[in-house]
């Protein structure tokens, strides 16, 4: 049986599997269900500093994008962190971790951008045992405007100040959490191994407004005939998430940085793709919201299962596996030619395919043949984009075949070449010219 154990930045946890700091994580009662159904850890819902405890709305707080079978793929959420007492929120963290010594317990912290307030809170937090802290520079609605979250995020510079300060006032591991509000993630990320994080856990979410009321007008959830922008999370978010996660992997100058991945995750297959580009475990919390906490059970016994099946002993088999293979476009094979190739008896002759390239694409396929609805690759005219592959509606019909070295491509009428070349080479390409004496 394959060993999903992990040890993230010194964390020990059963599994990959952690809660993301979010409503799921919110109180003991939360936590003890979570430990109990499975996860590895969890991040305890955004801490403030103490005093009179934030004021959420008393309205709706989600608004939600849906597939066309209902299936959840997207929550904009306009809850800002706890709303509870910080010492009725320590207190519990205390109890859970004496009574679940061998779940990460990490707690996430928000608090205004001034080094007292750091230094005044980080020892309460130090005191209930916990494992680590998160450094909540992420939220882009409510909080970033009283300059915090996502105000600070945006910001290397303040994200750089404040890592060196948590670094100075606690003995816990720091795991600083970056926005997607932002062009380059790359440069906070920087920012934070400059401070000194231990690492980073990335994407928080996306701003976004899902929705627009369209007989009040009012944008979604609508709180009393007016909304708000919010945070965008779900599986629609993935391919955001894994591409920044791929980003600070590969950049030679956070390279070995450890990551904490979130973003999207609901399946095992997730949590794997995520490692394979780099992340050392996976943080979870629409999945758990939309499913409950038992979703976990399946995480780990299909990430079991996978990694028997492929012969991966350990985590380490597999985190970061993929990373080598992400690439800029410029360095991908301009003499690699694939064709689609339709399998006619899994075939079921809806057209998708034929429409799809005939509208929007090469017209590589047909419609008709000898006066009969038949579907196939006309090769002189593929470009191999695959649109079809996407398009059809039944697994494996559709498949790109590369063709080999040497074989003629019947749309350009030349031999593919077998040697490796790239646009930094291509003669169409001016910055490859050799300039004018």
């Amino acid at each position: 049986m394959a060993d999903i154990r992990n040890t993230f930045v010194g964390i020990k946890s059963p599994n990959p599997f952690w809660l993301a700091s979010a409503p799921p994580t919110d109180k003991a009662y939360n936590v003890e269900r979570a430990f109990k159904a499975g996860w590895g850890g969890v991040v305890w819902k955004t801490l403030g500093e103490e005093g009179p405890p934030v004021v959420n709305v008393n309205g709706p707080r989600y608004g939600a994008i849906w597939g066309a079978d209902r299936r959840l793929l997207g929550l904009n959420n306009i809850e800002l962190i706890t709303d509870r007492d910080l010492q009725t929120n320590l207190r519990e963290m205390k109890q859970v971790k004496m009574n679940w010594p061998d779940r990460a317990l990490v707690a996430s912290i928000m608090v205004p951008c001034v080094e007292e307030s750091w230094k005044a809170i980080l020892p309460l937090v130090e005191e209930t045992g916990a494992d680590g802290i998160e450094l909540n520079f992420g939220c882009p609605h409510g909080m970033s405007e009283r300059g915090m979250g996502s105000a600070v995020g945006q910001v290397p510079e303040y994200i750089e100040m404040v890592v060196r300060w948590c670094k100075q006032y606690t003995r816990m591991p720091v795991i600083t959490k970056l926005t997607p509000n932002i062009t380059d993630i790359r440069k906070p990320a920087r920012a934070a191994k400059a401070g000194g994080t231990d690492a980073v856990s990335l994407i928080n979410t996306i701003n976004s407004i899902t929705g627009v009321d369209l007989d009040s007008f009012a944008p979604q959830p609508t709180i009393d005939g007016k909304g708000s922008h919010g945070g965008y999370c779900g599986p629609a978010v993935k391919p955001i998430a894994m591409n920044m996660v791929a980003e600070i992997a590969r950049d030679p100058e956070t390279h070995g940085l450890p990551i904490s991945g979130i973003g999207g995750i609901t399946t095992w297959r997730d949590a794997a793709e995520f490692m394979a580009l780099g992340a050392g475990n996976v943080q979870v919390c629409t999945a758990a919201m939309t499913y409950g906490f038992k979703i976990v059970q399946e995480m780990i016994a299909g990430l079991e299962n996978w990694m028997d099946e492929k012969g991966h002993a350990s985590l380490s088999d597999i985190i970061g596996r993929a990373t080598p293979n992400v690439t800029d476009w410029q360095y991908l094979n301009l003499n690699y030619v694939a064709k689609a190739h339709i399998d006619q008896d899994a075939c079921i002759k809806c057209g998708r395919c034929h429409i799809a390239c005939e509208d929007t694409s090469h017209q590589a396929i047909t419609a008709i043949v000898d006066g009969v609805r038949h579907f196939e690759v006309i090769e002189a005219e593929c470009v191999g984009c695959n649109l079809c592959v996407n398009v059809c509606p039944v697994e494996g019909c559709i498949t790109m075949e590369p063709l080999a070295a040497g074989s003629v491509d019947q749309r350009t009428g030349k031999p593919v070449s077998p040697i490796y070349a790239n646009w930094t080479t291509h003669p169409n390409n001016p910055m490859a010219k050799v300039a004018a004496e």
